[in-house]
């Protein structure tokens, strides 16, 4: 069955997601996650194929302690652009997360070699925390 598409059922524009979007992600620079979350989750059923929202989602779903709906989330988002270092990263916190340590491990390595040294950082500390 052909997916819905909600914004041209609902007659939206792209300006109506996109303040959806920044607004969502205002509430994420506050750190109010519980109050992004709705809009996330929204504009990934508005726009199913934007890796943003789905890495953002991913991202909300992991600051509020729910890996397996951040790693169903993220395994999208990467099923769009596979090389995308940020979602990567947040994967790799969600299977620490999770429990699947030797996936977050193994994640980690290869981005604690990214060129964005956020990534590099971070991976190298999250394998410093996870390895045994």
């Amino acid at each position: 069955m052909p997916r819905r598409d909600w914004k041209k059922t609902l007659g939206w524009t792209d300006t109506h997601t996109e303040e959806m979007r920044y607004a969502a992600y205002a509430y994420v620079r506050q750190g109010k996650y519980d109050v992004a979350l709705p809009i996330f989750e929204a504009l990934a059923v508005l726009e199913p194929e934007s890796v943003y929202d789905l890495q953002m989602l991913g991202a909300v779903y992991v600051q509020l302690n729910q890996p397996l709906k951040a790693i169903k989330c993220l395994d999208q988002a990467l099923q769009i652009d596979a090389d995308h270092s940020p979602t990567l990263l947040n994967l790799t916190k969600a299977f620490f997360m999770a429990g699947r340590v030797d996936d977050g491990i193994r994640l980690a390595r290869i981005l604690q070699n990214d060129k964005d040294p956020y990534i590099a950082g971070n991976a190298a500390a999250l394998i410093l925390c996870y390895s045994r």
